[in-house]
């Protein structure tokens, strides 16, 4: 059974928040997700941009894909002027 409690970090031991129904000396598994970031610096776009450079490598022709692109761009949808 799976669920979620709220607990709070305080001289070196994680507290529950809510009362917890758990026999004494029984192990279980906890999973902790942060809820405020404060003092973690958040990373701005460029730094974001930064981490996925080189994620396409070997994936793709990148001169096929400037040609394509270029021939696209002269491929016309609009009509003919009369």
């Amino acid at each position: 059974m799976a669920r979620t409690i709220r607990v709070r970090f305080l001289h070196g031991v994680i507290k529950p928040l809510e009362k917890v129904e758990f026999l004494e000396d029984e192990e279980f598994t906890v999973t902790i997700h942060e809820i405020h970031e404060k003092h973690k610096k958040r990373k701005n776009f460029r730094d974001a941009l930064k981490s996925t450079a080189g994620g396409w490598k070997d994936l793709i022709d990148a001169e096929v894909l400037k040609r394509n692109i270029y021939a696209d761009c002269l491929i016309s949808t609009r009509p003919e002027v009369k």
